[in-house]
């Protein structure tokens, strides 16, 4: 039987169902089903290429009632299809500065007016023209009318690191989102999605009735392929495949119900011959969190052993930009498990989601806090091999030669050399691009060790000081081995120190457990 076709890059329900085509389509109108029948305002943040879009538009097709497609789907036999709502559909994508945000607005109501057969009376003022066209749409289709903003926050995301600009863009969407309010009235069911979730105050100051599903277990599972349809509908493109491979390089998203996978890395997968390359990774580059990073002088360790209050994860302000708020939002990090405190309080521990995002982010890191292109990856390797042999002394050479090969430009061109946490957060970027078990600030009862490391049935406890502290000392006197004798591997205590001047380990200890 011949399979059907992937729908590589399409985000269009309509042509994936077409039954010339023969696209292989995972139905998600179970949950649409029970999501349209929820709730009145909807919000949905996901990281991108998780197929928002995909979703919208489907939600779009059920709202106009055509039927046809839906047949064999979950949704077919529930759905009353004679009722068919007109939609008013805004989709963002590049935008470059306000002007051409209020522009494409404009134009794009202009496109939901022919569809619907309206026309806007004052078509200059997008704020006004969008309410005009929603009590009109209900006036001639005496129907209350479906909104839905796709990539709702792109103008801002886009230009975020250009704060007037961004604030700008805020302004023209956060005046657009107000008219929602303003026609409750003639409005059946209205949703945005994005990336990020920007605080009520801001952006959302006009839309304080909306109903945040990110984090809905019920909807855990609106976005992305989960277990079961990798090993069902997937399962005849994937012969051949190491599923358990596959599961960790790009599974391991998580949303408060099952782990999922990115549908991009999935697709490209298969069509690239079942090759294992960073394929969601490459489409968008983390150039924005590089410079959090600089400027907020970040300790990486703590992404290792990271929880946030639920709060950290709800919303941000463009001028008050969290670096964990914007890992988690973009996709770089994901849940690991929710904790509630004694003070009934939640919070998440989060973790990189998959070794796609692990071995490539941090392979972004080391490019910027080290300028090291084309050393990198030998450093790599060695680096590697001295762990997993437990060669400490070439250990300390290969580190050595590292911070020695930093060229002298890269201490004037940025500020990072300069802060305590530096060196420490080097060598954990390079431990973390090699694919390391690692925890930071590891809880023992005396204390927290800086890292511990396991590999190849090996255990490294690794203490970092500046100047001249004791490592080695702290690491004996706290007696941080302790909590994994009873593992009975190999343990090895590693103290390191650095000298700001020379810029590099001034003094490498070990020994062996």
């Amino acid at each position: 039987m011949k399979l059907a076709k992937l729908p590589i890059g399409i985000q269009t329900f309509s042509e994936i169902r077409d039954k010339k085509e023969n696209y292989l389509y995972i139905d998600k109108t179970d949950i649409a089903y029970e999501l349209l029948n929820c709730s009145k305002y909807i919000f949905l943040s996901r990281p991108r290429r998780f197929g928002k879009s995909l979703f919208m538009d489907t939600v779009q097709e059920i709202f106009q009632g055509n039927k046809e497609l839906f047949e064999g789907l979950t949704i077919y036999d529930k759905w009353d299809w004679d009722v068919k709502y007109p939609v008013i559909k805004i989709v963002f994508g590049k935008i470059l500065n306000p002007r051409q945000l209020e522009t494409t607005i404009i134009d794009t109501l202009e496109v939901n007016g022919e569809r619907l057969g309206l026309e806007c009376k004052n078509i200059e003022d997008y704020a006004i023209c969008f309410k005009e066209l929603i009590r009109k749409a209900y006036e001639k289709y005496d129907q209350k009318v479906v909104v839905l903003i796709d990539e709702y926050d792109k103008p801002i995301l886009d230009n975020i690191d250009n704060i007037e600009v961004a604030k700008e863009m805020r302004d023209i969407l956060s005046r657009l989102y107000t008219e929602i309010k303003n026609a409750d009235e003639y409005i059946k069911f209205t949703m945005l999605t994005g990336v990020s979730k920007f605080s009520k105050a801001s952006i959302f100051s006009g839309l304080n009735m909306l109903d945040d599903i990110s984090l809905d277990p019920q909807y855990g599972n609106i976005c992305g392929y989960t277990q079961e349809n990798i090993e069902n509908e997937f399962l005849p493109y994937l012969e051949g495949v190491d599923l358990k491979q596959l599961k960790l390089w790009y599974n391991g998203y998580n949303f408060l119900k099952d782990d999922v996978y990115n549908p991009f890395d999935i697709l490209l997968f298969i069509k690239n011959h079942k090759t294992y390359k960073n394929y969601w990774f490459k489409t968008g580059t983390p150039s924005f969190l590089i410079k959090l990073i600089e400027k907020n002088n970040y300790f990486l360790p703590k992404l290792a052993n990271l929880t946030v209050g639920e709060k950290l994860l709800d919303s941000f302000d463009i001028e008050n930009l969290d670096f964990e708020v914007v890992l988690y939002q973009a996709g770089y990090l994901t849940i690991d498990k929710v904790i509630t405190t004694r003070r009934g309080q939640t919070q998440y521990k989060l973790k990189l989601p998959n070794e796609e995002v692990r071995a490539s982010l941090f392979d972004v890191i080391l490019d910027f806090m080290t300028s090291q292109p084309t050393e990198k990856l030998q450093f790599q390797n060695d680096i590697y091999d001295a762990l997993m042999d437990a060669e400490l002394d070439d250990l300390e050479l290969y580190l050595t030669s590292m911070f020695e090969s930093i060229p002298n430009n890269n201490f004037t061109n940025n500020n990072l050399p300069h802060f305590e946490g530096y060196y420490a957060s080097v060598i954990f970027a390079y431990f973390q691009s090699l694919g390391c078990d690692i925890v930071a600030e590891d809880i023992t009862n005396k204390g927290r060790m800086d890292l511990s490391i396991k590999l190849n049935n090996i255990i490294y406890i690794l203490e970092f000081k500046m100047g001249d502290g004791d490592a080695m000392g702290q690491i004996k006197e706290k007696n941080y081995a302790k909590k994994y004798l009873s593992l009975k591997r190999d343990i090895y205590l590693v103290g390191i120190n650095f000298d700001e001047n020379e810029r590099n380990i001034s003094r490498f200890e070990w020994e062996k457990i």
